[in-house]
């Protein structure tokens, strides 16, 4: 192809040409960096957004309604068994939330204990509780497990006997002496973030119990095939409720930390393909010299009968092959490092003695990343025609230069 092959002999460096070609490098790095930059953060951000899915949302309800009245939620074996033939549910499950302070050796906490039947949901939190926490927890009725910052912050041990205070209100909303639970410490459990600082589990009879609910439950719980879908779905199901019920899902109680993760994913997409855009300058910058440059050389081509089509094929290609040389080499050295990205950052911790996540303030104390080729496309292709776009205005005017003025 007779414009590839110009397109190569116009990108050869003369010593005097020296300052085109620093530019020329200059755009090729920074298409280069900036597509190398883009693809790791996605992954970063993709990583924080599987670990969310994976550890949060493991644990905490995608959905959960709760009675409206202090008896709890009426029928609700024939409830939980209409939901469970729900296609968008994967699985239900009655329980009961207390909220209240927990007291030991003369240190109080704010904790939100949750009633569980521990048969049903044991699968729920293999993961974040040791095996021999739920046996001990599942012969004591009176057990509790609670947060690992929990744990950690009040000294507690396992066997160690602890009150959780309820608040109690009355009629005309004045407040009583709150109601104490006499609990033992039966295990610890471990998710990672403010959770580890909040959480705690105990049997569901004994929660419902302890506050007067005599329907077994306060409300029932959600796990949905799609928790992305839970803040159309859990309205549905609460507004054709067949009883008064609050209605809540993840994106109200955890929802900022997915937001979050969105809001930066759209912030690197922007700014960074602002960064390619800027190397794609350079770009327009080396071609325009190298059209000024090259006058003489495309009068001759235009006297030996090369079409205006053929000057402008040559050019957009000159400048595609700058963009495509960037594109591979930032594109390659991010497929290298993205999937090992969590092994590289933890080396770099212990070898500089520093902690980038702390599992004491975020839910994961590790950087994760997963790469997704959707992330990569998108960034060869936008890359790709930022470049290409960017040889058109020289391309352009090459075409326009006249022989008799070129080579006058």
């Amino acid at each position: 192809m007779l414009a590839l092959e110009l397109a190569k002999r116009f990108r050869k460096t003369r010593s005097e040409q020296r300052f085109i070609s620093f530019i020329s490098m200059s755009s090729t790095i920074g298409i280069g960096l900036g597509c190398f930059v883009l693809i790791v953060l996605l992954s970063v951000m993709n990583g924080f957004e599987k670990e969310l899915t994976s550890r949060i949302l493991s644990v905490v309800p995608h959905g959960e309604i709760y009675s409206k009245s202090e008896s709890g939620i009426e029928n609700l074996d024939a409830q939980l068994y209409r939901f469970s033939q729900d296609s968008r549910i994967a699985s239900v499950t009655a329980y009961t939330r207390l909220t209240g302070m927990l007291q030991s050796k003369g240190e109080l906490k704010a904790i939100s204990v949750t009633g569980i039947p521990v048969t049903q949901v044991a699968d729920k939190y293999a993961e974040r509780v040791a095996n021999e926490d739920w046996e001990r927890f599942s012969a004591q009725e009176n057990g509790l497990i609670v947060g690992k910052g929990i744990m950690s912050s009040m000294g507690l041990a396992i066997g160690d006997t602890v009150q959780v205070l309820i608040p109690q209100t009355t009629q005309d909303l004045t407040f009583k002496a709150p109601r104490s639970i006499t609990l033992t410490i039966a295990g610890m459990l471990s998710v990672g973030g403010e959770l580890d600082n909040q959480l705690g589990l105990m049997h569901l009879a004994t929660a419902s119990d302890s506050i007067g609910i005599t329907s077994k439950a306060q409300g029932i719980q959600f796990t949905l095939n799609d928790p992305f879908s839970a803040y159309d779905i859990m309205r549905d199901i609460g507004y054709s409720y067949p009883q008064a019920v609050y209605m809540s899902d993840w994106t109200r109680t955890q929802g900022h930390l997915y937001n979050d993760i969105q809001l930066v994913r759209a912030v690197v997409y922007i700014a960074l393909i602002l960064v390619i855009s800027v190397a794609c300058f350079n770009i327009v910058s080396s071609l325009v010299m190298a059209v000024r440059d090259k006058q003489a050389a495309i009068a001759i081509l235009k006297t030996m009968g090369a079409s205006d089509r053929l000057i402008r094929r040559t050019f957009v290609l000159q400048g595609a092959i700058n963009g495509l040389i960037g594109i591979v080499v930032g594109v390659t050295l991010a497929l290298l490092v993205a999937p090992n990205l969590s092994d590289i950052v933890r080396f770099i911790e212990s070898a500089l003695g520093v902690e980038i996540l702390s599992g004491d303030i975020y839910f994961i104390d590790f950087l994760p990343s997963s790469l997704h080729w959707q992330d990569v496309v998108i960034t060869v292709v936008v890359a790709m025609f930022l470049s290409i776009g960017a040889t058109l205005y020289p391309a352009q005017k090459a075409a326009k230069v006249l022989p008799s003025s070129a080579l006058h």
